[in-house]
């Protein structure tokens, strides 16, 4: 199976997805946005697109005026029937390209904090593998509204639409599954002024101090991947 992502930041990539695909003997490809000669595949050269998380908004086509293209790109690949998953700001992307409103949350969450599976995810093929409660990584400050026909996953106290499914083939998930100790100190190297104290945002020595969390959520990624791919 061919898994295609795109990164929008260097420091940004897919955490312990990476090592779950190559398990699976899966080939692994990457459009960087930024860099200038970046190129997006043609919808038939892939079967699965993840977009990755990055520290812009989707809104943000001034400075980052390869988001347009890449809307685009994403559309053709949801209508071009392959699966799609998005994490953190792919998530916003997707529910930006369904038509959602895309906003700053009331809160910026990084760091710890529980997520909580909805009532409605009994109806997704997802809705026996998230956990009823998990603490998970998160780090975001945008939040959208649900795309339409949506099911809504699971919530944050901080963030209510934290993850959706779309048809089961069409995945947003606010939060970092994927992050290993790896992913959460790159983002706190290169996004350390985001981490401002306010209340819903941990210190780095809170974030990097509990080291059994990074592999509980990454055993719920890779049984979120085996169930989507099964």
């Amino acid at each position: 199976m061919n898994i295609h992502y795109i990164k929008h930041a260097p420091f940004e990539g897919l955490g312990s997805m990476e090592s779950y695909f190559l398990s699976k003997g899966h080939n692994l490809s990457a459009t960087h946005l930024y860099k200038e000669d970046f190129v997006f595949p043609a919808p038939e050269e892939i079967d699965w697109l993840i977009v990755m998380g990055g520290p812009m908004g989707v809104y943000d086509t001034d400075d980052y005026p390869w988001l347009i293209p890449e809307k685009t790109f994403i559309k053709s690949i949801i209508d071009s029937g392959k699966i799609v998953i998005g994490v953190c700001l792919g998530a916003q992307l997707i529910a930006d390209v369904y038509g959602a409103k895309v906003y700053k949350n009331k809160y910026r969450e990084i760091g710890w904090f529980p997520l909580t599976r909805s009532k409605e995810a009994a109806t997704s093929k997802l809705g026996n593998i998230f956990p009823e409660i998990i603490n998970t990584f998160h780090w975001h400050g945008d939040t959208f509204d649900l795309p339409e026909n949506a099911v809504l996953l699971a919530s944050s106290e901080a963030c209510k639409n934290q993850a959706f499914s779309i048809d089961d083939r069409i995945f947003g998930f606010q939060f970092h599954f994927e992050a290993t100790r790896d992913f959460a100190k790159a983002l706190i190297v290169n996004c350390a002024n985001e981490l401002d104290g306010s209340k819903y945002v941990q210190s780095r020595e809170a974030i990097l101090s509990t080291h059994e969390n990074f592999d509980k959520i990454n055993v719920v990624m890779n049984d979120l991947l085996r169930t989507i791919e099964n």
